[in-house]
């Protein structure tokens, strides 16, 4: 069965919103360890950027290889019919 593009959307924006968490208190312990002490509107934007293109990478990767499992499993159902 096929993911939709919506599901692929909602499976990536939730999976990618759990990632925002993470990376915020991530962003705290370890950007001071390396002495770059950003604000907390600084570490948001930060990770605002990388949630946006990790979303976007996320969802293009599932829908290219829901489409190449769709096309692989096609090809083997007439192989074997």
């Amino acid at each position: 069965m096929n993911q939709s593009r919506l599901g692929s959307l909602i499976e990536a924006l939730f999976n990618v919103a759990i990632g925002l968490g993470i990376s915020l208190i991530a962003n705290a312990l370890v950007y001071p360890q390396y002495g770059f002490r950003p604000s907390f509107g600084q570490s948001l934007g930060i990770s605002l950027i990388y949630t946006a293109i990790s979303i976007g990478r996320q969802y293009l990767l599932r829908r290219f290889f829901n489409s190449r499992l769709h096309a692989a499993a096609a090809g083997l159902a007439r192989r074997v019919a």
